[in-house]
C-alpha cells in the first residue's frame, strides 16, 4: 500500500510504500465500493469491433440495428447518427449536471429521433446491449472471499454510476459479492452520478453512518476520490486497471486520495490497522 505525498513542485505522486504504523488512525465503519475496474472488471478491450466512418464501434451495435430492422427499415448510418444526436442532446446536458441517463430511456430517445414507434423495443435493445457489457465483465477470484472477509470488520456499500440496475445486480448475485453488501446504490436507480455528493448520501443513508466513519474506494480519480472527498470520506484510489497511474494523478487537479492500492487485498491491512 501506498500513500500520496505532494512532489517538490507542487504536483502530486505517489510515494514509496509506507508501513502501515505510520499511516494515522482511521477509525472505520463501513468501506464503500465503486462497480466496475474495482470489485469487477469491465474490459471494453475483450468487446469485438467494427469500424464505421472512421469510428470505431462496439460490435453490439449491429445487433442493435439489427433488432431495429425488424420494426423499420434503417440504415446503419442513420442509426448512428442517430445515437449521436441523442448523446448531444440529451447525455452530454445530463452528465454536465452530474445527473444519469437510463439505458432504456436513452434507446426510448433514440428510436424517437428515428421516428420508429415500437413500444416493447427499448427494453429489448437494452437486453441487447447490457447483455455484450455482461460478457466482458471479469471478477478477480479473490474477490469473493475478500469482502466475506472485510464484512466480518466493517459494513460494506455499493456507489456505483451505471445506466442498468438489473445488470449492476446481475453481476453482484453471480460473482457473489451482493451477498456482502449492506447498500447497494446505482446511480440510474438515485438519478445522480458521482462525484455529486446526493449519490454518496444516498449509500451513507442506507449504511447509517456518518462521512468520516467511512473508506471509499474505486478507480476513478474525479468520481470516486475527488467527489467522495467532497463529501467528507476517506479515499483509497485503486489501480488496478488504470494506465499509467503515475501520470494520472500528477495531471489530477482534485484533492489526492489518502491510500493507494493496487489490489483490494491490501485494504485487510488497512482496515486491521484502523482497529
Amino acid at each position: 500500500m501506498t500513500i500520496v505525498e505532494t512532489l517538490h513542485d507542487g504536483r502530486v505522486g505517489l510515494s514509496k510504500p509506507t508501513h502501515l504504523a505510520m499511516l494515522p488512525d482511521m477509525p472505520l465503519r463501513a468501506v464503500v465500493f465503486d462497480l466496475f475496474d474495482t470489485l469487477v472488471d469491465l474490459r471494453f478491450e475483450d468487446l469485438p469491433h467494427i469500424e464505421h466512418d472512421g469510428r470505431r464501434l462496439p460490435a453490439s451495435a449491429q445487433l442493435v440495428h439489427a433488432a431495429i430492422g425488424e420494426s423499420a427499415e434503417i440504415e446503419f448510418s442513420d442509426y448512428v447518427l442517430a445515437e449521436r444526436a441523442v448523446h448531444e442532446a440529451l447525455a452530454a446536458p445530463r452528465y454536465k449536471e452530474g445527473r444519469e441517463v437510463p439505458t432504456h430511456e436513452r434507446f426510448t430517445a433514440v428510436l424517437a429521433e428515428l421516428g420508429v414507434q415500437a413500444p416493447d423495443l427499448p427494453a429489448r435493445l437494452t437486453d441487447i446491449h447490457m447483455g455484450a457489457l455482461h460478457a466482458a465483465v471479469r471478477v478477480p477470484p479473490h474477490h469473493e472471499d475478500l469482502l466475506a472477509a472485510l464484512h466480518e470488520q466493517v459494513r460494506l456499500g455499493l456507489c456505483s454510476n451505471f445506466s442498468h440496475s438489473p445488470t449492476a445486480h446481475r453481476v453482484l448475485d453471480e460473482s457473489g459479492l451482493g451477498a456482502h453488501l449492506d447498500a447497494l446504490v446505482v446511480s440510474d436507480a438515485v438519478g445522480w452520478r458521482k462525484p455529486r455528493r446526493e449519490i454518496f448520501e444516498v449509500v451513507l443513508g442506507q449504511l447509517g453512518v456518518a462521512p468520516d466513519e467511512v473508506l471509499h474506494v474505486g478507480d476513478n480519480l474525479s468520481a470516486d476520490i475527488a467527489g467522495a472527498a467532497a463529501v467528507g470520506l476517506r479515499t483509497a484510489w485503486v489501480t488496478r486497471r488504470v494506465r499509467e497511474p503515475e501520470e494520472r494523478l500528477g495531471k489530477h487537479e482534485g484533492p489526492a486520495p489518502d491510500f493507494v492500492v493496487a489490489d483490494l487485498a491490501e485494504l485487510c491491512d488497512l482496515i486491521d490497522r484502523a482497529g
